[in-house]
C-alpha cells in the first residue's frame, strides 16, 4: 500500500478513536476558544489514537495559555482541579471519568548536566513538540469549538509511526542529553507498542547509557515496571542490555550472558530467563502480573555468581535460588521498590526450584502438602510461578499446578 494511503487510514482510526471522546472534546474546545485560547491534544494521546488504542480517561493536552489562566479557564467547567504539577505549567484537571493534564507550550533549556530543566514558557506550538521524547509523541490535534480539528506534524512523527520507528525530534544526543530517562523509555516503547528504534537512536542509546547514572532510582523503577508490563517485555530488556542500559540500571541481568563452551554445556541463562518471561506473559489470565514477570525475569539471577566446573565435566549452580533471592532484594532496593514486591519477588525467586518435577509425577504427597498449606503471604502468585517453573523452560508447555490442590486430599 502506497504511504500517502497508510497515512489516511492512520488519520481514519483517529478520527473514529477520537470521535468516542468528542463530547468532552467538545466542551473543552468550548471553554478554550471563548477566553481566546489555543488548545491541542498532544503526546501519548495522538499516538495511541493513531493505533486506535485510545481507551484510557487520561488525555494529555498543550496550550497557549499560562497554568494560572488555564485555572480560571477550568475552575468553573472542571469537577476538580490539582496544581501539583504548576511550576512545570501543568493543571490537573477532572471531569467525570477523565483525568486531564493540560500544560502550558513550554521552551525549556536544559544544562545537560542535571535532569532539571530552566522552565520556560511558549506562545508556540512547534517549541512544544521539538522538546519532546520522541517524534511519534511529538503530534497534536487542534481540538475546536466542534471537537476534534486540524493535525500538526512538524517533525515526521506519522511517518515513523507508520513504520514503527522511534526517532527523535531533536538530534537524539541532544534530546536524551535533556533527560536521559528517554533511552529507557525508548526500551519501554519498543515493549509496549512493538517498535524498533532508529539506528541513530541506537547508536546514541550505546553512547549515552552511562548517563543513567544522574536519574532518580525512583524515575528509572517506574519505567522499568512500565517496561516489563509490555506486551514484549523480553524485547524491551533485550534492548537494554544490548545497548549497555542494563549495565547500569539492572547489571546483574547482562551478567546471565554467561560464554557456553562445548566442554561445559549448559543453557544460556540469559536468554532462557527472557523465555520464562515470555511463557509467564503467556500464563496470565487476569492481566499483567508484576510480580510474576519480575520473577521470571530474575529467577535465575544467582547462576553466575554460584557456577562452578565439576570433574565430571558438568557445570553446577548450588543454592542459586539462595543467592539469587538476595541479589533480588539488594537490586530492588537499590531501585527504591516498595517493601511488599520487594518481598514477593525475592521469595518466588527463592522458591523456584521448589516446584520441580511436578509435571513428571515426582511429586510426593508431602510435597503436595507443603505447597497447598503454604501460607499466603509466603508466596503470592505461587500458583502460576508452579506452573512456570515445574518444568524446563523449552518443555511444550508448564504444567497447572492447581491440579495439586485438586487431586490431594487431606487425610
Amino acid at each position: 500500500m502506497p504511504e500517502a494511503a497508510q497515512d489516511t487510514d492512520l488519520l481514519t482510526v483517529a478520527a473514529v478513536t477520537l470521535n468516542r471522546h468528542t463530547p468532552v472534546l467538545r466542551d473543552l474546545g468550548s471553554v478554550f476558544a471563548a477566553s481566546g485560547h489555543e488548545l491541542y491534544l498532544v503526546g501519548g494521546s495522538v499516538r495511541d489514537a493513531l493505533l486506535g488504542r485510545l481507551d484510557s480517561p487520561d488525555l494529555d493536552f498543550a496550550t497557549d495559555a499560562g497554568p494560572e489562566q488555564v485555572q480560571q479557564i477550568m475552575r468553573r467547567w472542571a469537577d476538580n482541579l490539582w496544581e501539583t504539577g504548576i511550576e512545570f505549567g501543568t493543571i490537573g484537571v477532572g471531569k467525570g471519568d477523565y483525568r486531564l493534564e493540560i500544560t502550558t507550550f513550554r521552551a525549556d533549556r536544559y544544562d545537560q548536566v542535571s535532569r532539571n530543566p530552566e522552565v520556560r514558557f511558549s506562545d508556540r506550538l512547534d517549541d512544544d513538540l521539538v522538546r519532546r521524547d520522541f517524534t511519534v509523541n511529538a503530534m497534536a490535534v487542534r481540538i475546536a469549538s466542534y471537537g476534534p480539528g486540524e493535525f500538526f506534524d512538524p517533525l515526521g512523527g506519522l511517518a515513523a509511526l507508520r513504520v514503527r520507528v522511534l526517532e527523535t525530534p531533536a538530534a537524539p544526543s541532544v534530546s536524551f542529553g535533556d533527560d536521559p530517562l528517554r533511552i529507557v523509555r525508548a526500551a519501554r516503547f519498543v515493549s509496549q507498542l512493538g517498535f524498533t528504534v532508529a539506528p541513530q537512536v541506537h547508536a546514541a542509546i550505546e553512547e549515552m547509557a552511562s548517563q543513567l547514572a544522574r536519574i532518580s532510582a525512583e524515575r528509572v523503577s517506574t519505567e522499568l515496571d512500565k517496561l516489563l508490563l509490555g506486551n514484549d517485555a523480553a524485547a524491551g530488556i533485550d534492548l537494554l542490555v544490548q545497548t549497555g542500559m542494563g549495565e547500569v540500571v539492572l547489571p546483574e541481568i547482562g551478567d546471565m550472558r554467561m560464554a557456553i563452551d562445548e566442554h561445559h554445556q549448559h543453557k544460556d541463562v540469559y536468554q532462557h530467563s527472557l523465555t520464562v518471561l515470555r511463557q509467564a506473559i503467556a500464563l496470565e489470565d487476569n492481566g499483567p502480573d508484576l510480580v510474576l514477570r519480575w520473577a521470571a525475569l530474575l529467577h535465575d539471577i544467582g547462576k553466575p555468581a554460584t557456577r562452578r566446573h565439576e570433574l565430571n565435566g558438568g557445570v553446577s549452580f548450588h543454592h542459586h535460588e539462595v543467592v539469587g533471592a538476595k541479589m533480588v532484594r539488594k537490586r530492588m532496593r537499590a531501585l527504591k521498590y516498595a517493601k511488599q514486591l520487594v518481598d514477593d519477588v525475592s521469595q518466588l525467586v527463592y522458591l523456584h526450584l521448589r516446584f520441580h518435577g511436578y509435571g513428571e509425577g515426582k511429586w510426593t504427597d508431602s510435597a503436595v502438602r507443603r505447597y497447598v498449606t503454604m501460607p499466603a503471604h509466603c508466596c503470592r502468585g505461587c500458583t502460576n510461578w508452579c506452573a512456570l517453573t515445574a518444568r524446563p523452560a523449552t518443555s511444550a508447555g508448564p504444567p497447572d499446578c492447581r491440579t495439586a490442590m485438586i487431586d490431594w486430599k487431606p487425610g
